[in-house]
């Protein structure tokens, strides 16, 4: 049983209430002070103390899905082989896996849509990855056979798993539920984390003689999965979503891609690349890039393009309200620029649970599929 299922939470929970019940039917006899009556007290209270935390634990991460699986928990690698395509140009999408996503019809993917789990090997970046894509019932239906659709990159915070948002922030889910409702067109998702290069935090830029994350997620990612799936390649044919550190990034490249990205969404997003141990030296002096990485300074000093915005915060639980409402007045005409603000909402799961349904219908409602 994973790590995140409920029989093992249920099974926990179940543990701690046995173990409850044999500590206060046994204490009378171990009242004793024998060594063994000593003893028996200590490993009781361990095992109903261990028991109790272990629910709590269990129940905390289901619910924010600090780790994904018992490997993620134990530090093991999780990080698939590298595919490298020997094709002409090289980089594309190797599938490794197909799984039903959690939603009613599960199972037929007519009905319920399909998760696949793919290999994405970058052709200008020489970045490979793993990723999630999700494809809508209707991919599968004969109506739209002959038929494109607008797809959208998802990334999570850092450092968080790409499982977290099948699991936790339940984008497959929520999307089917949206379109059924006739909220959004039906739309492709490209789950990812932001983290490409070991466990270091790029912040989605170019790093000198480093990683070349923003060209990848720029231009390989939609590349490849267009070359793979029926996805348009023009700027209206794809959008950008992120929470945290992936809602910076999605904002950055949309901001400086709009060629590529109609449309892009931070949820709880900061609006300055990090500088900190986990991304060491991003720029290497380059101070146009460092200020090219400061959204308030672009929005300034740069062009304006044509993407369209959409920024959330929280008036209390988040700290980043004042400049997101300095990202609001910056952005300039041809740039549009929308926003959620909720009265309370930490920076966690529940509040972008809250404000993923409206963020699907805002950026499906700026794409088209042709």
């Amino acid at each position: 049983m994973g790590l995140t299922s409920n029989k093992v939470l249920a099974l926990a929970v179940f543990l701690a209430v046995v173990l409850f019940a044999v500590t206060v039917w046994l204490w009378p006899r171990l009242a004793r002070r024998s060594w063994k009556a000593v003893t028996g007290r200590i490993g009781l209270l361990l095992a109903t103390q261990l028991a109790i935390f272990a629910s709590v634990g269990l129940a905390a991460n289901n619910s924010f899905l600090f780790y994904g699986s018992w490997a993620d928990l134990f530090g093991q690698e999780q990080d698939m082989g590298k595919v490298v395509d020997h094709s002409a140009g090289g980089g594309g999408v190797k599938i490794v896996a197909k799984q039903k996503p959690d939603t009613p019809g599960a199972g037929k993917p007519q009905i319920g849509g399909e998760i696949q789990k793919i290999v994405l090997s970058g052709r200008k970046s020489g970045i490979t990855s793993p990723a999630y894509v999700y494809l809508p019932p209707e991919y599968f239906q004969k109506a739209y056979e002959k038929k494109t659709f607008p797809a959208s990159i998802v990334l999570t915070g850092y450092p968080g798993t790409a499982e977290n948002l099948l699991k936790g922030l339940r984008y497959p889910k929520t999307a089917w539920a949206q379109a059924k409702q006739k909220k959004m067109q039906p739309m492709i998702l490209v789950m990812m984390r932001p983290t490409v290069a070991g466990q270091r935090d790029t912040e989605c830029v170019d790093i000198p003689r480093g990683p070349q994350t923003e060209t990848f997620f720029a231009k390989d990612v939609p590349r490849a999965i267009s070359a793979t799936y029926r996805v348009g390649t023009k700027a209206r044919n794809w959008g950008f979503i992120g929470n945290s550190t992936g809602g910076y990034c999605a904002l950055k490249i949309g901001m400086h891609h709009p060629e590529q990205f109609a449309a892009s969404a931070g949820l709880s997003a900061y609006y300055k690349a990090a500088d900190d141990p986990t991304t060491g030296d991003l720029f290497h002096g380059d101070k146009h890039q460092q200020n090219r990485a400061n959204l308030l300074w672009s929005l300034d000093h740069l062009p304006a393009g044509t993407s369209s915005f959409l920024v959330t915060s929280s008036l209390s639980g988040e700290d980043n309200y004042k400049p997101t409402q300095a990202f609001i007045k910056k952005v300039k005409a041809p740039g549009r620029v929308s926003s959620i603000t909720l009265d309370s909402g930490g920076h966690n799961f529940n509040t972008w649970r809250r404000e993923i349904p409206p963020t699907l219908e805002w950026i499906g409602g700026r794409l088209s599929a042709s």
